[in-house]
């Protein structure tokens, strides 16, 4: 499951970085359309929770090993 969520973290990046540079790129040209200014968000907010789920999982897994003992 870890290196899933690695690895989709890692796809996430590259979608978000695209979506960012092709936002500027129709904001060079023009008025963007709406869809091309939002854009960006959904990969964010996938990038926040993997993000803040791979943040948590040295802490988590401490907590597991020292109530164990």
């Amino acid at each position: 499951m870890n290196r899933f969520i690695r690895s989709a973290h890692r796809w996430l990046s590259i979608a978000f970085t695209a979506a960012v540079i092709a936002n500027f790129v129709a904001m060079a040209l023009g008025e963007p359309p709406t869809w091309i200014v939002y854009s960006p968000l959904p990969p964010l907010f996938l990038l926040m929770f993997s993000g803040l789920y791979m943040f948590a999982l040295p802490y988590l897994a401490g907590t597991r090993k020292h109530t164990a003992q």
